[in-house]
């Protein structure tokens, strides 16, 4: 059975029949929808999502977002998280992969910030709680 068989099948169910060209016009139609449905940047919002989808990692862009524009040391993070410092020095390098947190070396300490996307998907969520 090929992958387009089911297709067809319903296709015949909705509109009575289903001709080649009937089925390479719907075809051609869920092809668009899968480029507005994301297309190129799917894979760059699964990996932000992916990287959300820890609590550490989430505490840790939470805590971030809160607080605002400054920069947080990763001392200022370890004594808040309840797992080892090589943890949160992985978690960290996960979300600044996923373009979530911004970071910048300071003489020997490491500083932190949430970027701008991370900020925005926060307040999405924030926003989405009360609907």
């Amino acid at each position: 059975m090929s992958s387009t068989d089911r297709l067809r099948r319903y296709v015949v169910d909705e509109c009575g029949s289903c001709t080649d060209a009937d089925l390479s016009e719907r075809l051609a139609e869920l092809e668009e929808l899968n480029e507005a449905a994301g297309g190129s940047a799917l894979e760059s919002d699964v990996e932000l999502l992916s990287a959300l989808g820890n609590e550490t990692r989430y505490e840790i862009v939470r805590m971030l977002h809160a607080a605002d524009d400054d920069e947080l040391c990763v001392c200022e993070l370890s004594p808040l998280l309840d797992v080892s410092d090589s943890a949160i020095s992985h978690a960290l390098s996960k979300l600044t992969d996923a373009g979530l947190v911004t970071r910048r070396k300071e003489g020997k300490w490491r500083m932190y910030r949430a970027t701008p996307r991370a900020n925005a998907v926060l307040v999405a969520l924030d926003g989405s709680r009360s609907l």
